[in-house]
């Protein structure tokens, strides 16, 4: 008698993910014509949950105004698997010259969530093909304002007991990478990205007429000199040979030409692998911040709002991931990552559910692939393929028992 075919085999996720490709393929084209920023995601949410609905799964509660969550079941006994998208999008005015391009001034999908957004209601049809034969549940969650380091989306929903009923046992992650070549996936045990600190830098001084202004209470010099010192704050810091980061996204000071203003603003992140090495830069910053008080006579204000953490990986959800994706791209496609330097709040999640955070490469073409975080980002699209195939099958694989 012949062994019969498991029912989420590779050669059934493949089958599966290539007869929704073309689906998931609009999905993000629609998602990133219409792009969302942090907190405001009321468009794409409901896409969504329209979507989800359409397939007959069960909302769960959602913590957050944005954001959804719904659950497959599993017809067999098994694990609660956790499959998380991020939703947001970059306050970018996007350079792309495509059919699909944004078409809200000023706000563009720049770091590929629009794509995760996709692979995850792909996914969702996947699960519910085969939902009576795959073990445990899976709960979809696509959470809101992963972008604003300010103020991320993660905590507020863990915070708000999304992972309280039903808790999650496992959970999958994915993230879309340029700088990868298509066709390859790659992840690593324990510290897989840095954590993230957000800081506010204002700088008051007295301000006055351009043509009298000195030194002294210069608001203008001090956060010229101020962004000067960041790269000293991590002088020497890494992790494996990953060198941690500080810079200035933001600098603003003053109206007009003539003018000397009163106050100027400085936001940026700090980017570190360990909570010595967090330490180690904000009393740093704190030392640059009085450095600039004094040279400049001025008075600074420093504000620092909990930090995202480092994404840390479950080792056995590594090896699950690397065993349920090896079969679908072969042994060589599936590689192990350095550290990587960019954040992601996923890990507020990884902290209480063991899991994996991986990353689906989506560079578009020979050519030098385009950053994320950049006014001519884009992606292949046939990453939206992969990350579905792979996604599949790391949660079913987490989500069998024992």
């Amino acid at each position: 008698m012949a062994t019969p075919t498991p029912a989420f085999s590779a050669g059934d996720v493949r089958d599966l993910a290539g007869a929704g490709f073309d689906e998931v393929v609009d999905t993000r084209r629609a998602v990133h014509a219409r792009p969302e920023l942090s907190h405001v995601e009321t468009r794409t949410t409901t896409t969504v949950r329209d979507r989800l609905s359409s397939l007959g799964l069960d909302e769960l509660p959602c913590p957050t105004p944005t954001g959804a969550v719904y659950r497959v079941r599993g017809g067999k006994p098994g694990r609660t698997v956790l499959l998380r998208a991020d939703i947001d999008a970059l306050p970018l005015l996007e350079e792309v010259d495509v059919p699909w391009r944004s078409r809200v001034d000023g706000v563009m999908h720049a770091c590929g969530h629009d794509g995760h957004t996709a692979i995850l209601l792909g996914v969702a049809a996947m699960l519910a093909a085969r939902a009576e034969s795959l073990p445990g549940s899976y709960v979809l969650l696509f959470q809101p304002a992963e972008e604003d380091l300010a103020d991320p989306g993660a905590p507020h929903m863990v915070r708000g007991g999304v992972l309280d009923v039903p808790r999650p046992d496992r959970m999958v992650s994915l993230h879309l990478a340029t700088l990868l070549a298509t066709g390859l996936i790659g992840a690593r045990a324990g510290v897989a990205m840095s954590s993230a600190q957000f800081f506010r830098v204002t700088i008051a001084g007295r301000g006055g007429h351009g043509s009298l202004a000195g030194r002294d209470g210069n608001v203008v010099l001090a956060v010229s000199a101020l962004s000067s010192l960041l790269p000293a704050v991590v002088e020497g810091l890494e992790f494996e040979d990953i060198q941690c980061a500080c810079s200035a996204g933001v600098i603003r000071a003053g109206t007009v030409s003539n003018v000397v203003p009163r106050t100027a603003l400085l936001e940026g992140t700090i980017r570190t692998f360990t909570e010595e090495q967090r330490a180690t830069t904000l009393d740093r910053l704190h030392d640059a911040c009085a450095q600039v008080v004094r040279d400049f006579a001025v008075e600074v204000d420093t504000e620092l709002p909990d930090p995202v953490p480092a994404v840390v990986n479950d080792a056995a959800a590594v090896d699950a991931w690397r065993e349920a994706c090896t079969p679908l791209l072969g042994a060589d496609r599936v590689i192990e990552l350095p550290p990587m330097p960019p954040s992601d709040d996923v890990s507020w999640f990884l902290r209480s559910v063991p899991g994996v955070h991986f990353f689906v490469g989506a560079a578009p073409g020979r050519r030098m692939p385009p950053m994320h975080h950049a006014p001519d980002f884009s992606i292949d699209e046939e990453s939206l393929r992969v990350g579905m195939e792979s996604m599949a099958a790391t949660a079913v694989r987490l989500a069998r028992p024992g």
